[in-house]
């Protein structure tokens, strides 16, 4: 299938600027995709149209309102192929749902002993909310070690796994990296043993085709505004029976059935993981942006980023000295590199001065920088609306600083 790039790009508004006198080069797209100016129109429609309290009221906009953000659970529900759309939890993104299944599954089935494992490709949202588990009940925390390319030694997990292995919580895609795990193989280990899997989808969500069921995960959590959405609008995806069972996360109003000072009993799913006014102006530019990456199509996204991806690849690698931090065989929109001795600060100050924006540190996966002995990477991430020539105007970017520092 052909793709019109120029005609993607003039859907996004923000990337018709300079910086610093030139043109904008965006490739920050893994800590934040630029959102359509269809998503944009969406959320002004309603506070411009029909803005209500959703769920509570009788009148017309609140009605108007509830279906909006109804209707963007069952586009969740259906972009994932989840079995029914009360397995959706909209939450604030990524971070807040492992928090919300971290205390949730925590309370409900953890106790001191037990154990959940975690990779050390794991970005710190996946790997905080254990550790304060392991602090408050006593569980422990196992860590699936890697290898030098990035990729789990899966051997390594396999002997991980025992009886006291009550989670597994891992990566879909490495956000530091761009490895793309086995998580197929990951989930049918567990569940030979009957331990559940929860996949963190934040970097795999715009990528990579998502089905749940398919998966047989019990969890997948992902963000919105990686997936050309907005900010603070995200959601949790859990099978029926573990959401069931599990207690709910916050307190307050639409997450109850009844209160009395004698007691209280909860709403039915997904409202009970759901505590106060939700952001359903988030919820419904979450569903315009589905619609968009629907339209385009995500194998046409796909086959095109990876094609960006090798050709970045092959272009970086002729520059001296030039270190790519990452090389698993199966990879998807990231390059993380070192030049010789610059520091990635340097690297990511200068690049912005010549209007080409990169991610630079340790991308919130400290363990994993640890693992290589580095203090951070620079970070170049694609998206549908990067090109060739912006790949090309970043290594000759890349080329003139080494020089500089030469």
């Amino acid at each position: 299938m052909s793709i019109d790039i120029q005609k993607i790009r003039n859907d996004f508004p923000i990337l018709n600027q300079t910086i610093h006198g030139k043109p904008l080069v965006y490739l920050d797209n893994a800590a934040t995709t630029q959102t359509p100016q269809q998503v944009i129109d969406a959320i002004s429609d309603v506070y411009t149209k029909y803005n209500s309290n959703i769920h509570r009221g009788v009148h017309h906009l609140s009605n108007v309102c509830t279906e909006a953000h109804e209707q963007s659970r069952i586009k969740v529900q259906q972009f994932i192929n989840a079995k029914h759309s009360h397995e959706v939890i909209f939450t604030r993104g990524t971070t807040e749902a492992i928090n919300l299944l971290s205390f949730s599954f925590g309370e409900t089935f953890l106790k001191a002993g037990d154990e959940v494992i975690v990779s050390n490709l794991e970005h710190h949202s996946n790997i905080v909310p254990w550790q304060l588990l392991e602090t408050r009940l006593g569980i422990k925390l196992r860590v699936i070690p890697i290898t030098d390319e990035g990729e789990l030694e899966m051997d390594e997990f396999k002997k991980l796994l025992s009886d006291k292995t009550k989670l597994v919580a891992v990566a879909h895609v490495s956000n530091a990296l761009g490895t793309i795990n086995p998580i197929k193989e990951i989930i049918d280990l567990c569940h030979a043993q009957n331990t559940p899997v929860m996949i963190d989808g934040a970097q795999a969500i715009q990528h990579i085709k998502v089905d749940v069921q398919e998966l047989d995960c019990d969890f997948y959590v992902f963000s919105g505004h990686k997936l050309y959405g907005p900010t603070g609008i995200g959601a949790l995806y859990g099978k029926e029976e573990w959401l069931n069972k599990m207690h709910p996360y916050q307190g307050g109003g639409e997450m109850i059935q009844t209160v009395s000072f004698e007691g209280t009993t909860f709403n039915e799913l997904p409202f009970k993981f759901e505590a106060g006014t939700p952001d359903y102006n988030g919820a419904v530019g979450l569903g315009v942006a589905i619609d968009y990456v629907n339209e385009i199509g995500l194998e046409t996204i796909a086959n095109y980023e990876h094609e960006l991806l090798e050709y970045a690849t092959e272009k970086l690698l002729t520059i001296p000295g030039l270190k790519i931090y990452g090389t698993a065989k199966n990879k998807c929109s990231v390059v993380s590199f070192l030049v010789n001795d610059i520091h990635p600060y340097d690297m990511g100050m200068m690049l912005d001065k010549m209007g080409i924006a990169v991610r630079t540190g340790h991308h919130c996966a400290q363990p994993l920088m640890q693992r290589y002995n580095i203090p951070g990477t620079v970070r170049a991430s694609f998206a549908i609306y990067n090109t060739r020539e912006e790949v090309d105007q970043l290594v000759e970017g890349v080329t003139r600083i080494a020089q500089i520092f030469a």
